[in-house]
């Protein structure tokens, strides 16, 4: 299994329109990516900070992550939303 946490920064007051697009893509890799084991966004910490925490089965099934339409395409509409670029971690699960 690969872990991913995505923790992302958004601008000041942006929250509520960020929570809206980015609730559509936790629903929409959720009903359509089978190789994703959890696909779930938290609020962080830090204030304006949001985490998505997300678990693949395999490489082949975090590349079909980032190649599906639906990643694309909200992902760019959280963009105007967000103070900056995403700081992502991934992890290999220990057994």
């Amino acid at each position: 299994m690969i872990g991913v946490i995505a923790t992302i920064k958004v601008k000041p007051g942006m929250g509520p329109q960020f929570e809206a697009v980015a609730r559509q893509l936790v629903a929409k890799v959720n009903a359509n990516e089978p190789g994703c084991k959890l696909y779930a966004l938290y609020r962080g910490e830090q204030p304006d900070s949001y985490v998505f925490l997300e678990r693949y089965v395999d490489e082949e099934a975090m590349t079909a992550h980032r190649r599906a339409e639906h990643f694309r395409t909200l992902g760019a509409q959280m963009g105007p939303f967000m103070d900056g670029r995403a700081e992502v971690r991934r992890l290999a699960e220990v057994a």
